[in-house]
């Protein structure tokens, strides 16, 4: 064999043995260690000290050997010298280690280049147990003259990791042509441990023959020479901690290896001589230069070892002067120190290692190399290689049984696993601390971060973020095992209390004994509100839907208040279909073409097809769009607003003539759907065509006009003290001339007199007919008009303006007038004037609208729109807007308790935003002057 090739190839292969060596049993030695970062210190390099041949290259090895990161055990077989070489490299190399770094520096995290170096330690750990399996000698090469104590740990965990894999490969050699002793200890012998360690310049201050350099004693030479004295030192040293850890014991049948009881098994390597120049002259002078008692005469056959121990060749990282002055013993050479040993294996002496009082003999064999090769073919299929099936399954078996040195070799790990396993209850008791029965996924959350902040605190280590994971998935389990808090938010952004729960069917009640519980939200927030005319206040249960906010708590005032009240509908959603189907609110949809017209839900039944829509349309004049009966006003502004936008509706709120019939839109253009609904409410940002089951405002009337009265306001419950009076607001009624009553009679066709535009307005002057000629050109209608707000304990009171409460101390009601409130945008919260002792501020929302419109010749058009939040926030109004209220009457707008799009609830402000954004538009109320109905 000329060169090393791998282990593997070399069993595959028909190696052709010299018919003088071929009965000869062959002595396998295995080399392995750690190599030094200077040039030319791999342990390869040995194996041509040992061979006396150019084997291996001293400048670079043949990268192309091994690209994986793996171990690698080359073979180079001496067939001359009987001696086969195992050289093993690993991680614990340079070029392997260089190639492992490269394949680890992209992307890899701590823990996964941890476990791909605890990868590498097993199956060196694994290839090692191949190594002493087969080998009579092994040597360690260390690249410093310290000992490593880690060694201690290694070679317990193969010890242990023998004694598991033993019955597998006992079961894979059963079949072997080999003695009954190797079969059962599944090695030729247990094998020498020999150690070689490389000088790293701890010796070099000594002088070049190896004496003392105290100068007292410097010529008196000691008998060893200080090289020798640190081998005989690492030799105790080895012993000594190799038997506390019960490596070593009496019996060498027992251990992993042995030690030779009267032989030196440590050789420490000189380094390097300080002249280059003289060393290599010294190596050549020695090389060319034979000893007296060489002879010329050649010595052949299998015992050609014997003569090749005794020359003086010796490589340039070794050589060592044998002719040292004084009396000191001549240190011998690295071949010579190992020869010794192979000499014992190849005369079949064998190793006699046991020591004690009863020392038992160790078993022994020369194999030969074919009966070598059969059984180290088999190993090998079932330890490093796995490519046939008949093993297959003990190697899956040998691969499993790895996992049983993590405790041996991972200190890293072990340590961090007992740190991270300590930090985990108090991590635990961290995200339970201060913790109510039942949360939110808020609070799990902030107490989640709290336990890993504690968890970081205590834990190291690489099974770091597997125990936090663990960390995360007890909490995870703890807080949904009957701790998690229902996540539904109130329409006012309150929790709900319960913990996890179902909402019940429409027909099915609630059970608390069910798993999850069978519930209904609840928030335990108790506020208290006003009916739709304000006259009675109830408490009420804290909204979770839109219909339960703007709807149901209303309908229960319907009976004992509201219910016989004048009222103007807002137009909802009326099904053509058993099962209609909510539409979508954000894009626009066509309208429905054969849909009929929805009317409000009370007063007379109008016709359902289209044809009563146009019996509706042509039914009032042009001249007089809107009728001041109540029962006319709502079908007509019902007919005129549905399907149209707020803009749209201008030119007939005003009342034009021909022209205004020709804007007038088409009856399809004002249809609204039948088969699907509005699931929110109505805004801004909604398809037309589309009507919500329930309207979320309402509009009553309390009564006449004289039913205000301005000395003593609002006669209702819930009000502070002097707030309860609405603002006047005088609106201009011009009168007209002659010539506009002339141009007006033949479009009313009705009389030419009409009663005194301020009729009901007391104090003013004037008489019941025509134009009386003491009366004024101008004459003034006075409305009154009032903003409620409302906070959550029923506390109401009227704002004449965005930062101003009403607030009226003496008699003869409020004097300022309503001209600001009107003018400007009114906010939807302020905050309550009755704050009370809490530090928490409490707002006051708008509520209720009251609109006192007098018995005049006055049109007040009533237009609502509420922004509930800063921008994009859409503007929500009624179903019905520009809506004319008739005269002579004291109206009640009820704005909705809460406002919901489609993408959730608008929640009230919190006390660090700000309030401007949250505002009513102005231009609430328009005034203009009518031309009253003749009598019918």
């Amino acid at each position: 064999m000329a060169l090393p090739v791998n282990v593997g190839a070399l069993l595959e292969s028909e190696v052709i043995e010299d018919p003088l060596y071929k009965d000869e049993g062959l002595c396998v030695l295995g080399i392995f260690g750690k190599t030094a970062m200077l040039p030319g210190s791999p342990k390869e390099f040995l194996i041509n000290t040992l061979a006396d041949k150019h084997i291996y290259p001293l400048f670079g090895l043949d990268e192309t050997d091994n690209h994986k990161s793996g171990s690698l055990i080359q073979a180079y077989y001496s067939q001359e010298n009987r001696v086969l070489y195992l050289v093993l490299t690993s991680v614990c190399d340079n070029r392997q280690l260089l190639r492992a770094c490269e394949s680890l520096s992209t992307g890899v995290g701590h823990s996964e280049a941890h476990e791909f170096w605890n990868g590498a330690d097993k199956q060196h750990c694994l290839a090692l147990l191949y190594l002493f399996s087969l080998c009579h000698v092994l040597l360690l090469v260390h690249p410093t003259c310290c000992f490593d104590v880690t060694y201690d740990r290694l070679f317990r965990a193969l010890d242990a990791l023998r004694q598991k894999v033993l019955p597998l490969l006992r079961a894979a050699i059963k079949d072997t042509l080999i003695s009954k002793e190797w079969k059962v200890n599944c090695r030729p012998c247990p094998p020498r441990l020999l150690f070689v360690f490389q000088m790293n310049g701890a010796l070099r201050s000594y002088g070049g023959n190896g004496s003392d350099p105290s100068g007292g004693n410097a010529d008196k030479p000691k008998k060893h020479s200080p090289r020798r004295r640190l081998q005989h030192a690492l030799e105790d040293q080895i012993y000594r901690i190799f038997r506390k850890s019960r490596v070593l014991t009496n019996q060498s049948s027992n251990c992993l290896f042995t030690v030779p009881a009267n032989q030196a098994f440590v050789y420490v390597v000189p380094g390097p001589e300080e002249d280059p120049v003289a060393a290599v002259l010294g190596q050549l002078r020695s090389n060319c230069a034979l000893r007296e008692n060489d002879t010329s005469t050649s010595v052949s056959g299998p015992r050609r070892y014997q003569q090749m121990r005794h020359s003086a060749r010796q490589p340039s990282f070794n050589v060592e002067s044998s002719s040292l002055s004084g009396g000191q013993l001549v240190d011998c050479s690295l071949k010579e120190f190992l020869w010794q040993h192979v000499e014992l294996v190849l005369t079949k002496k064998g190793f006699d290692d046991s020591v004690g009082r009863n020392p038992q003999p160790s078993h022994f064999e020369l194999p030969t190399y074919t009966k070598w090769a059969q059984v180290a073919y088999r190993l090998h299929q079932v330890m490093i290689a796995n490519t046939e099936e008949e093993t297959a399954e003990l190697a899956v078996k040998v691969q499993s049984q790895l996992k049983f040195l993590e405790g041996f070799l991972d200190a890293d790990a072990k340590f961090s696993e007992n740190r991270c396993q300590k930090a985990l209850p108090l991590a635990h008791s961290a995200y339970q601390s201060n913790l109510p029965h039942n949360y939110t996924t808020t609070v799990h959350k902030n107490q989640l971060t709290q336990a890993l902040r504690v968890y970081s605190q205590h834990a190291r280590g690489v099974a770091f973020q597997r125990y936090a994971l663990q960390l995360h998935e007890d909490c995870y389990k703890f807080w949904s095992n009957g701790h998690q808090l229902c996540e539904e938010r109130s329409l006012t952004d309150q929790h709900c209390v319960h913990k996890f729960h179902l909402l019940p069917q429409p027909d099915e009640k609630p059970e608390m004994d069910r798993n999850p519980p069978i519930l209904n939200h609840n928030s335990r927030g108790r506020s208290t509100s006003s009916c739709n005319c304000g006259r009675k206040q109830s408490p009420r249960e804290d909204p979770f839907d839109i219909q339960a906010a703007n709807y149901d708590f209303y309908q229960m005032f319907e009976e004992k208040c509201c219910g016989k009240l004048e009222r103007i509908n807002f137009p909802v959603f009326q099904p053509s279909t058993p099962d209609p189907a909510p539409g979508c609110e954000e894009a626009p949809r066509p309208t429905e073409v054969a849909a009929p017209v929805p009317v409000p839900p009370s007063g007379s039944e109008p016709g359902s097809g289209p044809s009563e829509g146009e019996r509706l349309k042509e039914s009032i004049p042009a001249s007089h769009p809107v009728s001041h009966t109540p029962g006319e006003s709502t079908s007509l502004s019902l007919a005129l607003s549905l399907g149209q936008s707020t803009d749209s509706l201008g030119p007939y709120g005003d009342g034009g003539g021909g022209e205004g019939q020709e804007k007038r839109p088409s009856l399809v253009d004002r249809q609204a759907s039948t088969v699907e609904y509005l699931p929110g409410m109505l805004h801004s940002g909604c398809s037309k065509g589309l009507l919500p089951k329930f309207s979320s405002w309402s509009l009553v009337k309390l009564g006449p006009a004289k039913t205000y009265n301005p000395h003593t306001g609002l006669e209702q419950p819930g009000f502070l003290p002097g707030s309860s009076f609405l603002l006047p607001w005088d609106v201009v009624i011009r009168s007209r001339s002659e010539e506009e009553v002339g141009l007006t009679e033949p479009l009313d066709g009705g009389p030419s007199s009409w009663p005194a535009p301020n009729k009901t307005v007391a104090g003013k002057r004037g008489s019941a007919g025509g134009l009386g000629r003491g009366r004024r050109r101008d004459d003034v209608a006075r409305a009154f008009v009032g903003f409620e707000y409302e906070d959550s304990r029923g506390r109401r009171f009227l704002s004449s303006g965005p930062d101003k409460v009403v607030k009226v101390l003496g008699p003869g009601g409020a004097k300022e007038p309503a001209t600001r409130a009107l003018n400007t945008d009114m906010p939807l919260y302020i905050p309550s004037p009755a704050q009370g002792r809490g530090l928490k501020t409490h707002y006051a929302q708008l509520a209720r609208l009251y609109i006192v419109v007098p018995d005049a010749p006055l049109e007040i058009t009533l237009n609502p729109q509420v922004q509930p939040g800063p921008p994009p926030c859409p503007v929500f109004h009624p179903e019905q807007t520009e809506l004319v209220l008739p005269p002579d009457g004291l109206w009640v707008l009820r704005f909705p308790y809460s406002y919901v799009t489609d993408r959730g609830p608008c929640y009230p402000p919190k006390e660090n935003q700000p309030l401007a954004s949250y505002k009513v538009l102005r231009g609430i109320l328009r005034a203009n002057t009518a031309s009253p109905l003749p009598p019918q």
